[in-house]
């Protein structure tokens, strides 16, 4: 078995070698004459991030939400409705102005999502087991037949974007400029929920995860720790959904219906509970799954079923644990 400083190096190399190629991508698209893998890889990352935000809940505070398609709704609308004011000359509920300002959009997206996250968190939090993930699942409903009744807002048919929100003097229209700026969110991301994951708060959130009352017993408050990471979780689900918006250009309640948690939660389950990068190679999966059946048959959910099952039954962990243990017997 491999010592410690030689797990730490090879893990360092690893992700080295996967920004190398993360970075490598879009040239090597290009010059092969597939542009159209540009905006694929930064749904990828996109997804990602929202998997690996619900990973922070689910994974390692072991809270099944079944809402997060709530949040993740919530930061597309948030980008598609300031935008609407924006070119209408209009303010958002009659007080606030619109724009098209990534650097503006993006933290709102977080701040609004966050801030539902905290009431239906302080809600649903106070229960556990199959009543917390209904009441997550109730919220997230709620909120997709919410935004399907603002005609407003186009109801059923969504919101258009006609162009991506604007960072400084970039062209967010080019799909490269926009995946570049995808990469270096998700990177934020994942360093922040790696640091997460390491600190004094995480290892407290794993020990509830494993056992809450052992936890309750040397003097941790479960409901204070958990509230906290479901808030985090659910802004970084926005972030996702403000992103998406803008890859897009349009935003509609199908971002809210919590067919999209289940997705997520896939997507988490075939990278790997519990793990850090699991959440994106689950995404890829996910996506290259999804792009491939369709263009096989219409009814891919049928065949994304078995493949889920012989993931979970086989793989012990993901495709993260699988990957750790090729990995393993080559060294």
């Amino acid at each position: 078995m491999p010592d410690a400083p030689q797990r730490s190096f090879a893990a360092l190399a690893g992700v080295a070698a996967l920004m190398a190629a993360l970075i490598a991508l879009p040239f090597l698209a290009k010059w092969a004459g597939q542009p159209a893998l540009i905006p694929l890889a930064s749904r990828i990352l996109i997804y990602a991030i929202a998997a690996a935000s619900l990973n922070l809940a689910l994974g390692y505070g072991g809270m099944v939400s079944f809402g997060h398609a709530a949040f993740f709704g919530l930061g597309g609308y948030v980008v598609g409705v300031l935008y609407q004011a924006y070119v209408g000359d209009a303010r958002v509920f009659g007080l606030f102005p619109g724009t098209n300002q990534l650097l503006v959009t993006l933290p709102l997206a977080m701040l609004v999502s966050g801030a539902l996250a905290l009431a239906i968190g302080a809600l649903s939090l106070r229960t556990a087991g199959v009543q917390f993930i209904m009441i997550t699942l109730a919220f997230a409903q709620m909120l997709f037949y919410l935004f399907v009744s603002l005609k407003a807002y186009g109801g059923d048919d969504g919101l258009i974007v006609r162009r991506r929100n604007v960072l400084f003097d970039l062209d967010a229209r080019d799909d490269a400029t926009f995946y570049f700026f995808c990469l270096a969110a998700a990177t934020l991301v994942f360093v922040a929920l790696w640091r997460i994951v390491v600190s004094r708060f995480g290892l407290i959130l794993g020990g509830l995860r494993q056992n809450e009352t052992r936890m309750e017993a040397i003097g941790v408050a479960p409901y204070r720790y958990k509230l906290a990471a479901f808030v985090l979780s659910g802004m970084g689900a926005g972030l996702a959904g403000a992103l998406m918006a803008n890859l897009l250009r349009f935003v509609s309640p199908d971002m809210l219906h919590w067919t999209k948690s289940g997705e997520l939660m896939i997507m988490v389950i075939l990278g790997g509970v519990g793990t850090l990068f699991g959440p994106l190679l689950g995404a890829a999966a996910f996506i290259a799954l999804e792009t491939f059946l369709t263009a096989w048959t219409e009814h891919w959910q049928l065949a994304l079923g078995p493949i889920l099952l012989v993931v979970v039954l086989f793989t012990r962990g993901g495709l993260h644990a699988l990957l750790a243990r090729l990995s393993g017997r080559r060294s």
